[in-house]
Formats: structure tokens, C-alpha cells, sequence
């Protein structure tokens, strides 16, 4: 099923996100959690891409096990950063052979030694999304940045690079992790303002230890609110507290973003079925 056929649907959803396993050995135990997160029910199931071939060739394999054996709709990401346009070729050609009909279109983080674009490679996600659309009926989503990209010196010049990429043939868009909702609010009354009329979903984040904090600042330099970090305070040196605590901020966050009307959103899991379960237990009667 595409996603664009979700996302018109007015009932409240829930997605989840799980990443590949970065060695062979750990496939197993990765799949184990897909399966428990796929027993949840969510609208879809996104896998993540490691660039550079890592993790990227069990994407589709992941991708194709969860739509064929778990019966839950899959979202392959395709990151192109590191990758020359005959390799993207031949993992949308890969897709194309497993019936997987949703591609997440990711430029990915340039690296930070060594020439960029290289020959042969996309510079930006824009033309990856182009070369997508060319290529077959394929649903595509692209990722947003409600604070701005960090690579955007204006705002105002995110959104117009983030409209010619819908414009490029983007069917929904998913947010980078927020931890303030009124970001998003914000956010989504700019883009609608100059035409991007697409489904956003907003990108949840359940911080469940202390160290993730540090990971996320370092990704992407998102604004922490005090409420957020009195609790990571708090909380962040006993694991069983913090976790609790994360998973009811997280589920807070989506409690609101639905009561504002806002109907889909996804998680980003981080392969953990007993955070999804929990966060699908605290909303057992709003999203049914």
C-alpha cells in the first residue's frame, strides 16, 4: 500500500522507525525487534540506510520481510550521499523486484573529509527525488527541518529549497525530532503559507537515557525546552526512571499534535519494541 493512501485517512496513526544491524551477525536480533514493533499495528514501518553499502544492503531486505512476512506496509529509506548514481539505480531496481512501493529520498550528511559531489553522484536530494519519479509509480517521502537545516544560513531560504523539492515530486514529508510542539505549528504555518500543501508528520523522538541527549545536539542542534531538560536532569543517572519518563514526554508531545489535528505521526524506535509498546499502551483509545 502507498503512503499517500494512508495519510488521507482522518483517524489518528502511528508509524515506527528501525534501523539495519551495522554487522551480519546482529541481523537476527534486529529482525526480532522489527517483528515485536510490527506486531503493534502501525501504519507503516520505515528501515533505515547506511551509506556507503553499511547497513543499505539489508534496507530492501528488511523492507520486503516486513511487507511480505509481517503484512505491515514498508518504507525503504535511500540515501544517495555516498553513492554513485548506477548504485541508486540499482537498489530502486532492487525495490522495484521486492514490490516496495515507498521510498524515503535522503541526501544524507556530506562527508566531512573528501570532495563533494564526486562525479557521478547527486548533490542534492531534489535530483535524487527526480530520478526516483522517472523511475517508476513509487510513493516518495522527504525529510523536513522545523528548526532549519543546519546547513541553511536563513530559514526563510530552507523553505524555498524545501519547496523545489516537493515541487520535484515529494508525496508527504517527515520532520527531523522536535521536543517542542509549538516548533512544528510554527513550521507548518510558513510552508502552508508559500504552497506546500503535502502531509507533514511530525518525527517523535522518545529520549530513554542521557546519552542520547548529547547524540541529538550533535546531530542536529535541536532547542531542548527546560521541561525537557529539568527531566533529563532528574532523571538521566537512574535508566529505568529516565525511560519512563521519556516515553511519557514522548507520548505527551503526540497526545497534542493529535488533539491540534495533526493525525500522523512517526516514531523514531530506535529498534525498541518495549518503547513502541509502551507508547502505542498509553494511547490504546486515541489511536485505535
Amino acid at each position: 500500500m502507498k503512503i499517500r493512501d494512508i495519510l488521507k485517512q482522518e483517524t489518528p496513526h502511528i508509524s515506527f522507525e528501525v534501523f539495519p544491524p551495522k554487522t551480519d551477525a546482529a541481523y537476527d536480533s534486529v529482525l526480532c525487534a522489527t517483528e515485536k514493533i510490527a506486531a503493534l499495528k502501525p501504519s507503516y514501518i520505515s528501515v533505515t540506510y547506511g551509506a556507503g553499502g553499511g547497513t543499505s544492503k539489508n534496507t530492501v531486505r528488511i523492507a520486503s520481510h516486513i511487507k511480505e512476512k509481517l503484512g505491515v506496509t514498508s518504507l525503504a529509506h535511500l540515501t544517495c550521499v555516498s553513492s554513485t548514481k548506477e548504485e541508486v539505480h540499482h537498489v530502486i531496481d532492487e525495490l522495484k523486484k521486492q514490490g516496495i512501493e515507498n521510498i524515503l529520498a535522503l541526501r544524507g550528511d556530506i562527508p566531512k573529509d573528501g570532495e563533494f559531489p564526486l562525479p557521478n553522484h547527486y548533490r542534492y536530494a531534489s535530483e535524487l527525488i527526480t530520478d526516483i519519479k522517472s523511475q517508476g509509480d513509487f510513493c516518495i517521502g522527504a525529510a523536513c527541518y522545523p528548526e532549519g537545516h543546519v546547513e541553511a544560513e536563513h530559514k526563510k531560504d530552507d523553505i524555498m529549497h524545501l519547496k523545489h523539492k516537493v515541487d520535484c515530486g515529494v508525496d508527504f514529508l517527515t520532520t527531523q525530532m522536535f521536543f517542542d510542539n509549538n516548533i512544528i505549528y510554527n513550521f507548518l504555518y510558513r510552508i502552508r503559507e508559500i504552497g506546500i500543501t503535502i502531509p507533514v508528520l511530525p518525527g517523535i523522538m522518545p529520549v530513554t537515557n542521557a546519552k542520547q541527549v548529547e547524540r541529538i545536539l550533535g546531530m542536529s542542534g535541536t532547542v531542548l525546552p527546560e521541561r525537557f531538560r529539568a527531566i533529563v536532569d532528574r532523571f538521566g543517572d537512574d535508566p529505568k526512571a529516565m525511560q519512563q519518563a521519556g516515553i511519557a514526554y514522548a507520548t505527551d508531545q503526540i497526545i497534542d499534535l493529535i488533539a491540534n489535528g495533526i493525525n500522523h505521526v512517526h516514531i523514531y524506535s530506535m529498534n525498541k519494541p518495549e518503547v513502541a509498546e509502551a507508547i502505542m499502551h498509553n494511547l490504546s483509545d486515541i489511536v485505535k
